[in-house]
């Protein structure tokens, strides 16, 4: 059964990308780093799954999804393509806690599939893999 790639962004810290990784090693999934230019470039072939972190910098006007995110969404045939969103955050934040995952869930109307908090535990990646295994198996019985 294909498995829906996911295309995440992670800064220097690599919180989200640890967590990337390590759902990439647990279930075989295709992971792509939106921080590296030729892959902001591309354009997705199939139903993709996004998983971005939220930045807080200060004021509730810079409530910030990531550049990269936001390049590879300039794309009509990715945004079109998006099925789902993982969202990362810091609770420090407080109410701004996952709202660029939020904010990007209710403009586009897809469903935030996972939420976990920094790289996430061994228990976040482990559900997250379960959910997105959920999201593989109702693409493809849904696939003629």
């Amino acid at each position: 059964m294909p498995k829906v790639p996911l295309y995440y962004y992670s800064s220097v810290s690599n919180l989200t990308g640890r967590f990337a990784e390590a759902l990439s090693r647990l279930d075989g999934r295709d992971v792509f780093n939106l921080a590296h230019a030729p892959v902001r470039r591309h354009e997705v072939a199939g139903p993709w799954v996004l998983l971005t972190p939220s930045y807080k910098a200060g004021n509730a006007n810079e409530v910030t999804l990531p550049a990269g995110v936001r390049s590879f969404l300039r794309s009509p045939m990715n945004r079109r393509r998006l099925i789902g969103i993982i969202g990362s955050g810091n609770r420090n934040f407080g109410v701004y806690y996952q709202a660029a995952a939020r904010r990007l869930a209710a403009r586009s109307g897809r469903p935030i599939l996972f939420e976990f908090e920094l790289a996430g535990t061994p228990e976040d990646v482990t559900r997250c893999a379960e959910i997105l295994a959920e999201l593989d198996a109702a693409l493809d019985a849904a696939t003629p």
